[in-house]
């Protein structure tokens, strides 16, 4: 099936203006083209801007993405370095998210908020 950069746009979450110019600097390979001129895109092309997103979420520069995605088997240990780095970056991520996570379940559980427990500290600081 072939989609239109419109409906590519909508279905990966990367503007039409991204794919354009991601293909301009060779992150993504040309896109094919329908005998007027107009890009279409192929199923399996949603693949690589899946990873494009992904990691740019990650952290990552469109340079180091660029990078990544050109290495070639020859480059394995710079491949796996750039991989490790970036999937400590994630983890640490969501171990900082499962800590926000707890505080805001026990808040919860507590049936307080944030926002109570900071006026009740102010109520009592106007009394003092």
């Amino acid at each position: 099936m072939s989609y239109s950069i419109k409906q590519i746009s909508t279905q990966t979450g990367l503007t039409e203006d991204a794919l354009r110019y991601y293909e301009k600097i060779g992150l993504l390979p040309p896109a094919k083209r329908k005998p007027n001129g107009h890009r279409y895109y192929l199923t399996e092309d949603t693949e690589v801007m899946t990873v494009i997103t992904c990691l740019k979420k990650a952290g990552m520069s469109l340079e180091e993405i660029t990078a990544y995605v050109h290495y070639s088997n020859e480059n394995d240990s710079e491949l796996d370095a750039v991989y490790y780095k970036y999937r400590k970056k994630v983890l640490d991520q969501i171990s900082e998210l499962q800590k926000i996570l707890l505080v805001m379940d026990e808040k919860h559980r507590e049936n307080k908020s944030i926002f109570s427990t900071i006026k009740t500290i102010n109520n009592s600081k106007n009394r003092g």
